[in-house]
């Protein structure tokens, strides 16, 4: 398979081969040049994103010969505010650029749309279906991903174990087509699943939603959980019409504990309409793959005869900055002006992670992090 393995990655063979040239021509030159790279974003596809992908930035990182500053994993960041600095010799993580850019960018766009996702839903549960929008080797970092933007769970299996949480999910259509027969399906998952499962029947194989759905009621009764229709671009093309069919028949046939759970080619616009009606979603390529978050990498400052000297290519705002938040207030100021900006009551998000390839902080856990995230969503739109 064409896949790079953990070690392809952290030993920079991962990388395009420019940055090797580079390396190769610094080294050559005897050069010590210490700089400050920034990663960054100029504009955003929507108003705000979720920084994410830290975790795996540092990891890379570590043993190196550099330091790292940057703002927590599940931060809220708009347009043109630094996300995480490299300070050391431009030689020593020159092969990396490209490595970290893919994490940085790949991780907070998935996230980013997931937060999006979780805000369209309101209280309502959103669970990820998504791997299998993508290649399986990055299956585990997209359930990441998308669990840390405030999903309630997802389907993976591996992505599940490493998060520590049980993956969820109901039956694909393949087992009722190859039973035969929705009825009888049921039955089978009812006998063989562990009890602990929720039952929720998938109701849109051979018949209308409505029948099957009721028919699936009838089937499991009181240990029907719910009934899922995967059907948003449905023959009869009105999907929160037949939701509040699917409703009011199990309702009137005395089935009101069981819940409505859609899923299938779901987006933000789609949830918001089927919220008020529905009591959960299942999304999967919406998340998986989302707009890019074009996350840039620049020189902003180097040291010359033990000074730090801002510099950048054009365009691109020189010197390495901070966000500096005070209440609901948020500034950009250059990372070593701290002192001045506390004096005045404000608080630096971008802190020191890592010195000389060595992490100083403890990094949060992976609930930690989806916590900090669902907290900033409260007050914020789309």
């Amino acid at each position: 398979m064409f896949i790079a393995t953990r070690d392809d990655i952290v030993s920079g063979r991962v990388t395009d081969i420019y940055f090797i040239r580079t390396k190769r021509i610094l080294e050559a030159l005897g050069d010590e040049t210490v700089v400050r790279m920034e990663f960054h974003t100029k504009s955003l596809p929507y108003k705000r994103a979720i920084f994410a992908g830290l975790r795996d930035a540092l990891e890379v990182l570590e043993g190196k010969p550099v330091n790292v500053y940057a703002i927590p994993e599940g931060t809220v960041f708009y347009p043109n505010e630094p996300l995480m600095i490299i300070e050391g010799r431009y030689r020593d993580f020159a092969v990396f650029e490209a490595a970290l850019l893919g994490i940085l960018r790949h991780y907070t766009s998935v996230t980013t749309k997931a937060a999006r996702i979780k805000i369209a839903a309101g209280d309502k549960t959103v669970l990820f279906f998504g791997i299998r929008s993508a290649h399986p080797a990055i299956a585990p970092m997209l359930d990441r991903a998308a669990y840390i933007g405030g999903l309630d769970g997802v389907s993976g299996v591996l992505g599940a174990e490493m998060l520590g949480i049980k993956p969820q999910g109901t039956m694909p259509h393949a087992l009722i087509i190859t039973i035969g027969d929705p009825v009888k399906a049921r039955e089978a998952f009812d006998k063989y699943v562990e009890p602990e499962v929720p039952r929720i029947a998938l109701t849109d194989t051979f018949y209308d939603e409505r029948y099957e759905s009721l028919l699936a009621a009838e089937t499991l009764k009181d240990k029907l959980y719910g009934v899922r229709l995967d059907t948003p671009s449905s023959r009869r093309g009105n999907m929160r019409a037949i939701v509040k069919e699917v409703r009011r028949t199990l309702d009137i046939h005395g089935y009101k504990h069981v819940k409505i759970i859609v899923s299938g080619g779901l987006d933000e616009e789609k949830i918001m309409e089927l919220r008020d009606v529905a009591d959960g979603f299942g999304v999967g390529t919406a998340i998986a793959r989302p707009k890019n978050i074009d996350i840039s990498a620049d020189i902003v400052e180097k040291l010359v005869d033990g000074k730090r000297v801002p510099i950048s290519k054009r365009g691109k705002l020189p010197g390495a900055k901070n966000i500096y938040v005070k209440g609901n207030e948020r500034l950009i100021g250059l990372l070593d002006e701290a002192e001045r900006y506390e004096s005045m009551g404000y608080r630096g998000l971008m802190v020191k992670r890592m010195e000389n390839g060595k992490l100083i902080r403890e990094y949060p856990s992976d609930e930690e992090i989806r916590n900090r995230v669902l907290e900033q969503l409260k007050n914020l739109d789309l």
